[in-house]
């Protein structure tokens, strides 16, 4: 059992969540950052990495994963505590100022205020429903990326029509022996550029195509060496591979949050709109996760509410009446904070 301390935990390291840590920073407050999956970035990463973005200010068009890294490079000038790959099982209050928060890892952090950043919930991935292909997971069969080197001169099939399937068979093909995209439509959920991609590169035999839905497996000596593929009118092909990537996307999960006895509204937690604190003191909730009239699932809603939660939350930790409002370009004492060591004067030389 690990027990650690720190003025704000914070549930999910997500866009929002990340830039959470920046707002808190500004104030003076250190944060740990608790999240189920094993990296940063939240849907970004997991879903849509190669994704553009349009609608984040001063970034006309980034990819995902570029604002995540953005995100990661501003969050880090206050070395935040990541603690990847754990889920919040508990939240308990043990006085009118602090609270422990308690992983199914058995992680236990004190902190003086919590803040749930957590998107639309806890994210698993959707699984491949063939009886027994399980056997073959993080071996041969992956729901995530983590090491492209695995798959370097690998005959690789990649399941799925969306974003992340396509992302991925565009990214392999450039380090894969070979790569077969298979889905059970034509219709695709991502964006036609990628699609028009892919199509490009199977005309060029860079990579191939295949409609239709995976009904069996072939196995030797304990390895996984090839699918029976179904099509809609029913005949069978059958595909040999190293490497399966699935990409069915991910399923969100409230989880435990539905146990911490906060309001509720439609599996959104209230908050009010002056501090975006919950119907229990001292917890705070910003992002998709939250409900208020009005309400819109934008990233870039989640950035305001994390600023407007960070004065709140400095408010109740600092116990002061209210917290000014310090400017990065010019406060001396958010300088400090920041670790930027000129001064208003020789920028303006």
């Amino acid at each position: 059992m690990k027990t650690l301390t720190t003025d704000v935990v914070i549930i999910g390291a997500g866009p929002v969540g990340l830039f959470q840590v920046f707002e808190l920073g500004l104030q003076g407050l250190t944060a740990i950052v608790i999240d189920s999956l094993p990296e940063i970035g939240g849907q970004c990463s997991e879903l849509y990495p190669d994704k553009p973005i349009y609608d984040i200010p001063a970034l006309p068009n980034a990819k995902a994963s570029e604002v995540i890294d953005n995100l990661w490079q501003q969050a880090a000038t206050f070395d935040p505590t990541f603690l990847l790959g754990e889920q919040v099982e508990h939240i308990e209050k043990i006085s009118e100022s602090s609270f422990n928060v308690i992983t199914h890892k058995n992680t236990t952090v004190i902190c003086r205020a919590v803040n749930i950043a957590a998107g639309n919930g806890a994210f698993s991935p959707v699984k491949l429903k063939v009886p027994l292909i399980d056997k073959f997971e993080d071996k041969q069969l992956f729901y995530r990326i983590s090491n492209l080197e695995h798959f370097k001169d690998k005959d690789v099939v990649v399941l799925g029509g969306g974003d992340a399937a396509l992302d991925w068979s565009l990214t392999l093909q450039k380090t894969a022996k070979s790569v077969l995209l298979i889905h059970r439509t034509t219709n695709f959920k991502a964006s036609t550029a990628s699609v028009n991609q892919m199509y490009a590169l199977c005309d060029q035999l860079k990579m191939q195509f295949l409609c239709g839905q995976v009904s069996d497996f072939q196995q030797h000596d304990d390895k996984l060496i090839g699918l029976t593929i179904t099509s809609k009118d029913g005949i069978n092909r059958r595909v040999e591979l190293d490497e399966l990537v699935v990409c069915f996307g991910m399923s969100p999960k409230l989880g435990p949050i539905d146990n911490w006895h906060l309001d509720m509204h439609q599996h959104q937690i209230k908050v009010d709109t002056q501090s975006f604190q919950t119907s229990v003191a001292g917890i705070y909730a910003v992002g998709d996760i939250n409900y208020y009239p009005g309400k819109r699932k934008l990233i870039l809603s989640g950035f305001h509410e994390a600023a407007l939660a960070a004065f709140s939350i400095a408010e109740t930790v600092l116990e002061k009446e209210r917290i000014p409002t310090l400017y990065t370009t010019t406060s001396p004492v958010v300088h400090q904070r920041m670790g930027v060591n000129h001064s208003l004067e020789s920028m303006l030389d």
